[in-house]
């Protein structure tokens, strides 16, 4: 094993770390429900599945046996002039899973490429309508959409994407709306954004957010009457709105899609993640009617866009699979369990001397500290406890499979508990793995 984990600190990058200078990584061997088996002997409950799409749990044998089945007949073929059996009954599932009214479906490989189609699809709806000039996206501050470079010039423009503004298209953005999810609308909140619309509407093809969940630049829930008042201003701009759904969607805020809490449909949302219970990358930008008819009756016709693996076999079969334990089972209702054991357990930390603030929705719990320990003090609660968590900033948070028992959560609250009741590590570095 020491070899082995050698290797990997000389040679192998891993997400928002260093090469060499990361603390010590678990080697897993095997996962299975809510547990995570590492070389060492530790059985680790995954408190943020995985980052965010285990929804099932790990292995779902359902899910796994599905993609064992479709191995054995097709592996890939290009979606290029190839249709098949698998994409075709997970877009079947999807238009009967999504809100009525989203339901032209275009495959992708991951949620940052569903979120630079989706900002494609805007800018090429808005030339079939004959205005080129509009071809910019208004964006919220502290926003996240993805790594890539149209998703990263699409998230908060001071946030983790700063180096790369040389690459970046440029946007414009609006303040984050700062009436939280679980207070009063504050009338204010709006005006940031009907500033930036009326002075470049004549550019703005589409509005992107996460609707009331905001997640990688900051673990943020605000109010879904934000949500309204964008969709109508969008209505009488003649501007496109876009949901990324990709963190919120499939019960994670409590109803299958975080848009309901706000009774609003986009012309376009963006899906990934537990989209195959995260266990297979596939993501889908779906668009509604309008959308799709005015681009393929318009001169250019044809979607500009094409992964090479777009609609794989294997993704679609893991997808249908994933589809149906959706279907089967009450997940409204174990989220709302959730969300109940995470409130009795997380909003007393409020008082702990390093709390900032306490958030809770659906199956997600956010620990706002007012300095972050160090990534050995957070380690060592890891080891100590057998929860996995992964900070990142002043943030400790949770989300995990919506299988997750009470006595797991009590678990994972106490773990998080212990985190906020370190001592603050008085700056930091920048090499920190726990704190990307």
């Amino acid at each position: 094993m020491k070899e082995i984990l050698q290797f990997d600190n000389e040679y192998l990058w891993h997400p928002y770390a260093a090469l060499r200078k990361t603390p010590a990584r678990f080697l897993a061997l095997s996962a299975k429900g809510t547990k995570i088996q590492t070389a060492e002997g530790l059985e680790l409950i995954d408190a943020v599945s995985s980052w965010w799409c285990m929804a099932h749990g790990h292995n779902a044998p359902e899910i796994v046996e599905a993609i064992q089945a479709q191995s054995r007949k097709m592996c890939h073929v290009m979606f290029g002039g190839f249709t098949h059996e698998p994409a075709i009954e997970l877009g079947e599932k999807l238009v009967s899973f999504l809100p009525k009214g989203l339901n032209k479906i275009f495959y992708a490989d991951s949620g940052s490429i569903a979120v630079e189609c989706a900002a494609k699809m805007a800018v090429q709806y808005q030339y079939a309508k004959g205005h080129p000039e509009k071809c910019k996206l208004v964006a919220l501050k502290g926003g996240y959409h993805g790594d890539t470079a149209g998703a990263m010039a699409l998230s908060d423009p001071d946030g983790m994407h700063m180096l790369f503004r040389g690459i970046m298209p440029q946007h414009y953005f609006a303040e984050r709306p700062c009436s939280r999810a679980d207070g009063a609308f504050d009338e204010a909140d709006f005006k940031s954004m009907e500033k930036v619309v009326a002075l470049h509407e004549k550019e703005i093809a589409a509005v992107i957010c996460e609707p009331v969940f905001q997640g990688g630049n900051g673990m943020w829930l605000y109010h879904a009457e934000y949500l309204k008042r964008l969709r109508k201003l969008c209505d009488e701009k003649g501007i496109l709105l876009i949901f990324d759904e990709i963190a919120s969607g499939f019960y994670r805020t409590g109803p299958r899609f975080a848009m309901e809490h706000a009774g609003v449909l986009p012309d376009i949302v963006c899906i990934g993640k537990a989209l195959t219970g995260g266990s297979i990358t596939l993501a889908a930008c779906v668009a509604s009617e309008m959308v799709a008819e005015t681009i393929t009756e318009s001169k250019i016709s044809a979607f500009m866009h094409g992964p090479t693996y777009m609609a794989n076999p294997l993704a679609c079969a893991a997808g249908i699979a994933s589809l149906n334990l959706f279907a089967n089972r009450d997940y409204r209702l174990e989220v709302a369990r959730i969300e109940k054991r995470l409130k009795q357990n997380l909003l007393p930390l409020r008082n702990l001397e390093n709390a900032k603030d306490v958030r809770v929705l659906g199956a997600i719990g956010v620990l706002e500290l007012k300095a972050k320990p160090s990534a050995e003090d957070v380690l060592k609660i890891i080891r100590n406890t057998g929860i996995w968590l992964r900070p990142f900033c002043n943030y400790v948070y949770t989300m995990p499979p919506l299988i997750t028992t009470d006595a797991e959560l009590d678990r994972i609250c106490e773990a998080i508990r212990l985190i906020g009741e370190c001592e603050p590590q008085p700056s930091s570095d920048g090499d920190d793995e726990f704190h990307e």
